[in-house]
């Protein structure tokens, strides 16, 4: 189970960064690029996913987030039955805004031995990408979900990368990313992401890092981001920086040492009271782990 700050412990942190941030000026805020280009973002996984376009849009401006990944299913409702008036407004809606539109966190998943779901779910991706170009993003996020236990392991591995070979390829004429979600039952694990990624021909399909504990097991976090490295793209999600037992400032070290200039999504599993309260913490401890990066 991981565990969590004490909120008094985090909120004494909390005022520690705030004052060493608060000669900072508060436009700087939204980006958050104050020394490495990094920025902090919302993917829409459990706090956004109640709230329409305009209130996600404003509670992200409120709590001085620059992005936000659209999640399917939510309650924003993006999705590929928008007709071209209305991908037109959700894109106006962005531009107009202090908020980016980084990207659209779709559900589909390459790894299924059924022929014909996996032509859907590829099919489905390429429905999406035109999606993400009309609304002005710039990529798409789908998955592994797992290796099935009756297919030969290599075989799962060569079918996912095939997938992300073709999707890539179409996303190109549209120009966007495919970013691989590090996720699924075995799948997971770097050394497989590796594997994927040992066959990927495509130049715009990325990893998108995960944060998860499996980064963690041997050889540790180091040795598992350089199985990975050259291929994260500019989207990492986080599962909120008050969980303890995950080296998150170690992670930041890691990813200024690639010059990542993306996004850090909170994809948090809580259910927080006041989410633009929670979001403003996420924040000032998102500056606290900037602030702190070792220089190489």
């Amino acid at each position: 189970m991981k565990r969590i700050l004490p909120r008094r412990l985090f909120l004494q942190r909390s005022v520690t960064v705030g004052v060493g941030l608060a000669t900072i000026p508060n436009f700087m805020f939204g980006s958050n690029s104050l020394y490495t280009g990094m920025k902090l973002g919302l993917a829409t996984y459990q706090w956004g996913k109640d709230w329409d376009l305009p209130t996600l849009i404003a509670n992200c401006e409120k709590a001085g987030l620059s992005g936000v990944e659209l999640r399917t299913q939510h309650a924003h409702g993006v999705e590929i039955n928008l007709n071209a008036t209305q991908r037109a407004e959700v894109k106006k809606r962005f531009a107009d805004s202090l908020v980016k539109c980084v990207g659209y966190g779709s559900n589909f998943e390459f790894h299924s031995p059924d022929k014909a779901v996996l032509r859907h779910n590829i099919e489905q991706t390429k429905e999406y990408i035109k999606l993400c170009k009309d609304i002005g993003t710039n990529g798409i996020k789908v998955k592994p979900n797992g290796l099935p236990v009756e297919i030969p392991k290599e075989n799962t591995i060569a079918q996912i990368a095939a997938s992300l070979n073709e999707v890539g390829k179409f996303a190109q004429d549209y120009g966007q990313l495919v970013r691989l979600e590090v996720h699924g039952n075995l799948t997971q694990r770097l050394s497989n992401i590796k594997e994927i990624f040992d066959q990927v021909t495509e130049p715009n399909v990325k990893v998108c890092w995960n944060s998860d504990d499996t980064d963690l097991l041997e050889p540790g976090l180091e040795g598992n981001f350089n199985l990975v490295k050259k291929w994260i793209g500019d989207t990492v999600h986080v599962r909120g920086f008050r969980l303890v037992d995950y080296p998150y400032q170690q992670l930041f070290d890691l990813l200024a040492g690639i010059s990542f200039k993306g996004c850090i999504l909170i994809e948090s599993e809580t259910e927080p009271n006041d989410k633009i309260l929670a979001l403003k913490e996420q924040l000032a401890l998102f500056n606290q782990l900037v602030s702190n990066i070792k220089k190489a």
